[in-house]
């Protein structure tokens, strides 16, 4: 890191531009913060002493892939999911509401938790049969889906191990997601730091489809989508203060 802007770097991995912050797992394989990892292991042993192969289907994703995601839903070429996460017929949408039904289940590049390294989409490989093609929508996590007694046990014990969901419930923004876990000592001061200012300036040369629009309502979706979320219980304590997320120390 020598000779280099600290604030630069530190805006660069919360948006996804590095990865200088993440480590390389391989068994499981996934990526994120030291911190953040050894407490995912260790979540996942006690799952599996409970019965469960708790399995990361992704972590640490970085911004050209969150483009790349967004850009595809964009041109059809990924399916669009109501609430319920049922597809969306697209025949009639103009491209205000498909960028509004993209922003229900897919973060805006630059904004996405993932970015940060502290942040794991999970499921129960224990609980599917051979070939099962995960889906991650909300009727594989309700009762009689293949994820539900996982996501019972893991109401249970995340807490114990710093993880929360930031998104356990719709409030306007982003729509369910029980699967996404989120290590609290690091994302709530990862949060604080990722401003407007700099969401907007990741994504003023970023290939991203409908950017005219996303610039014109940058704003609001920063208020709605980015920190519009479920914060973890008070028993949890406040990581707003912590220090850890800076550029070099991982």
């Amino acid at each position: 890191m020598t000779g280099r802007d600290p604030h630069l770097v530190l805006s660069a991995q919360l948006t996804g531009r590095e990865r200088t912050h993440v480590v390389q797992h391989e068994a499981p394989r996934c990526a994120a913060q030291p911190e953040a990892l050894a407490a995912f292991l260790a979540l996942r042993v006690a799952a599996a002493n409970a019965g469960f192969q708790l399995h990361p289907v992704s972590s640490f994703r970085d911004f050209a892939t969150q483009c790349r995601i967004w850009n595809h839903k964009f041109a059809g070429e990924r399916p669009l999911f109501d609430a319920d996460g049922n597809e969306l017929s697209r025949a009639s949408m103009t491209e205000d509401e498909t960028l509004s039904r993209i922003l229900d289940w897919t973060a805006l590049p630059g904004a996405s938790r993932h970015h940060w390294g502290t942040e794991f989409d999970v499921v129960d490989l224990a609980g599917v049969a051979p070939g099962y093609r995960v889906q991650l929508l909300p009727q594989e996590t309700r009762p009689g889906g293949v994820f539900h007694r996982l996501h019972r046990w893991l109401d249970d014990n995340i807490d114990r191990f710093g993880f929360f969901r930031p998104y356990a419930r719709y409030q306007g923004g982003v729509q369910p997601e029980p699967w996404h876990l989120s290590y609290a000592p690091l994302a709530i001061p990862a949060l604080a730091a990722l401003t407007l200012e700099v969401l907007g300036e990741a994504l003023v040369a970023a290939p991203i489809a409908g950017k005219p629009w996303v610039l014109a309502h940058l704003g609001e979706l920063f208020d709605s989508h980015v920190h519009n979320i479920v914060l973890p219980p008070p028993r949890y304590g406040d990581f707003r203060h912590r220090t850890d997320f800076v550029p070099g120390t991982n």
